[in-house]
């Protein structure tokens, strides 16, 4: 069962979202303490299955995880979880009582970010869980990806996600999406998206928009709703 999002008290800055995964409840309340108390909002669940689906729900920011689970083990875990378009970026902890090289490697091999053996120093613990979204942040300044609401768009992997599940968009689909949401909250003429994905010697009529626009939002499903249609203007992309 987890026990909600809880951050500890004081005036220190918010440092990000952790879900621990983890059987062992005094390894888990070691973590979640120490974790709180640097400005880490924290959520718990106590076997693979459940920490599946908080992931999932919640999308933290770092993901620690114990390999020994109960009901579904860490390994599956790490590989659910890095088979999912939204959640693969997500860094994860691997914190075990396993130690041996071979554990390492296959961790490492899940895309697991580090390998932390049990006993260990709650201190450094924290201290590498910083040093991880550092990175991540580094990283994050390089990549455009632009979330709006369960919409992702990743321009530079060309790729579309909605809950987590990808959505296949045709070149020119792909490149409509992206200039609306890069655009969000202002409105697009149909001119302007002319010229901008078809090309200012684009012949064509503003109805070719509103074709692809249909199309594009059959794709998206539920997230169609974040394409407006502004009447005898154009389009808006907005949270919904």
């Amino acid at each position: 069962m987890d026990n909600g999002w809880t951050l500890g008290g004081g005036e220190k800055p918010y440092m990000g979202s952790i879900l621990v995964i983890e059987d062992e409840r005094d390894t888990v309340d070691l973590v979640e303490y120490h974790l709180r108390q640097s400005g880490f909002l924290v959520m718990t669940a106590m076997d693979g299955v459940s920490g599946l689906e908080l992931a999932l729900r919640k999308h933290p920011d770092l993901i620690i995880l114990d390999l020994m689970l109960p009901g579904m083990n860490g390994k599956d875990v790490c590989r659910a979880l890095k088979s999912n378009f939204r959640m693969r970026a997500v860094p994860v902890m691997m914190l075990t009582a396993r130690a041996g090289e071979e554990d390492r490697i296959i961790g490492f091999e899940l895309g697991a970010k580090d390998y932390v053996t049990k006993p260990f120093s709650p201190r450094e613990l924290v201290l590498r869980v910083k040093a991880i979204l550092r990175r991540k942040e580094l990283i994050q300044k390089d990549v455009k990806l632009i979330k709006i609401g369960d919409l992702w768009v990743d321009i530079d992997m060309h790729r579309v996600s909605v809950r987590g599940t990808e959505i296949y968009l045709t070149l020119t689909e792909f490149k409509l999406l992206t200039e609306l949401a890069s655009n969000r909250g202002r409105v697009q003429t149909r001119q302007k998206l002319l010229d901008r994905v078809w090309g200012s010697d684009f012949e064509g009529y503003d109805r070719t928009v509103d074709t692809h626009i249909r199309q594009l939002r059959s794709k998206l499903g539920d997230a169609a709703d974040y394409i407006e249609t502004i009447r005898g203007v154009g389009y808006k992309c907005s949270d919904g």
